[in-house]
């Protein structure tokens, strides 16, 4: 099969320009047919834990923006009713500036990455494009930043995801998939527009990241019962599995699970099969996380290895299907968790050594799909109530870059490069798009609150 040139490639970018112009893109308005945001919220509820879901809702409730990161479903439909470039690339999903940030890689560097992948799928790059411009826009308007400042966020961001697509259209491909953010390469591109100030917040941010590991972690989670290490038992936010054989889940259930963290090993490579041999079992929790996850099915296990201080907390995650998936077609893994974690290895610089998945049947005879991580390793994100105008510039600098950097790995950076041209026009699209859409996400919110308020839903705050 003969493959297409440079030229070719570029030809196909530009010719997307007839199909969907780059300032159509800046259109946001509600279509008429548009789906209910409360309905949709409702049906996620159907497949959660029923006691965690009034905690979601709480916490959507704390702020639009706080909506905004609960709300990718949402957004999913809203955008279905977009033209679409047919530029493909595998989406975060939910690319929303909060599902970036650092974790240690393999070599132990800490780099700067998209660390979230539940919505993964592949599909048109201007989803998590326009995702992560509305969440600037949103996270902005919570700083009470004027609407020039705001605008500038987004443009910057825009910017560089455009500027950065051009840089790789014209790398090999090998020097694309080792491109990566690390604390030199930052540096090397923004620190002349680092202020002190703004270098104080990077270096704490950095210095709590780096802090943010298995010792932390078993510091935190976990207590001594009867000279044996055991989870915490603080619910609902952390409830060990023992606790839970008849409210939530019977022993059948909970067999289950120790049955699949026997298996995943399996979709590990060899050499690390044989490094998670060295640990061994010792608990198993159910942890309530995030704001969109809260519901989903998630659970932290404990292994330790020559001793008590030679701990590896995993993360076990509930994959259901991506919310994109009801619009762009089923993915071609019919295993959630595997779903994830493919889309991960394509649109990270590094993974995970123990990123794995795994599936169970519960006694009620439903049979969900997992996938398994390591749990605080060097994971920090953005404290958005604490950032001033620069910095949250700098910050959607880095986002923008490397989500450029995440579709040029499984996309055509050529033909997108091609499309997004060298002026400012997508840029300028992607500020009023940000602007029209943040209004929406204000009224959305607005319709969760009322509907909290008089009692049409349940949701349970402070928690």
């Amino acid at each position: 099969m003969r493959q297409s040139t440079p030229e070719e490639r570029a030809a196909f970018g530009r010719d997307a320009r007839s199909k969907v112009p780059r300032a159509r893109h800046g259109e946001w308005v509600a279509p008429t047919d548009r789906a209910d945001p409360l309905a949709i919220l409702a049906l996620q509820a159907t497949t959660r834990v029923p006691e965690l879901v009034p905690i979601r809702h709480g916490r959507m409730a704390e702020s639009a923006f706080a909506f905004y990161r609960g709300a990718a479903a949402v957004m999913a439909a809203d955008m279905a009713h977009e033209e679409q470039t047919g530029l493909e690339t595998q989406l975060c999903g939910d690319a929303h500036l909060m599902n970036f940030g650092t974790f240690a890689a393999p070599d132990r560097a800490l780099l700067f990455d998209v660390n979230d992948f539940d919505e993964t799928i592949p599909g048109p790059f201007e989803w998590d494009i326009k995702r992560l411009a509305a969440s600037l826009e949103i996270a902005a308007r919570s700083r009470s930043f004027d609407q020039a400042t705001r605008t500038s966020i987004v443009e910057r961001s825009s910017s560089a995801y455009r500027q950065a697509m051009a840089e790789f259209a014209g790398m090999r491909d090998l020097q694309i998939w080792y491109s990566r953010l690390d604390g030199t390469a930052i540096m090397d591109r923004w620190g002349s527009e680092v202020t002190t100030r703004i270098q104080k917040t990077f270096d704490r941010t950095v210095s709590k990241a780096q802090s943010k590991d298995h010792l932390a972690a078993l510091a935190k989670l976990t207590e001594e019962v009867d000279g044996k290490l055991r989870f915490i038992d603080n619910p609902p936010l952390i409830m060990p599995a023992e606790s839970l054989f008849t409210d939530v889940y019977s022993k059948q259930s909970l067999d289950n699970l120790y049955d699949a963290l026997t298996q995943y090993r399996h979709t590990l490579s060899g050499d690390r099969q044989r490094l998670l041999e060295k640990y061994n079992f010792v608990d198993l929790a159910r942890k309530v996380v995030g704001v969109g996850s809260v519901g989903t099915r998630c659970w932290v296990a404990l292994f330790l290895g020559r001793d008590n201080g030679d701990p590896l907390l995993l993360q076990i995650k509930e994959a259901e299907a991506a919310v994109g998936e009801p619009f762009l077609g089923k993915s071609e893994y019919s295993h959630h968790g595997e779903r994830v974690v493919q889309g991960q290895c394509l649109m990270q610089g590094a993974s995970d050594i123990f990123l794995g998945w795994d599936r169970f049947t519960a006694p009620d005879g439903v049979t969900r799909d997992f996938y398994l991580r390591q749990l605080w390793d060097g994971k920090g994100s953005a404290v958005v109530d604490q950032m001033e105008p620069g910095g949250m510039g700098i910050y959607a600098e880095l986002c923008g870059w490397t989500l450029a950097r995440a579709h040029a790995r499984s996309g055509d950076p050529i033909a997108m490069a091609s499309y997004l041209g060298k002026g400012d026009r997508f840029d300028r699209a992607m500020s009023h798009f940000a602007s029209s859409y943040a209004d929406q996400n204000e009224r959305d919110f607005g319709a969760l609150t009322r509907a909290i308020a008089d009692g049409r839903i349940e949701a349970t705050t402070g928690v």
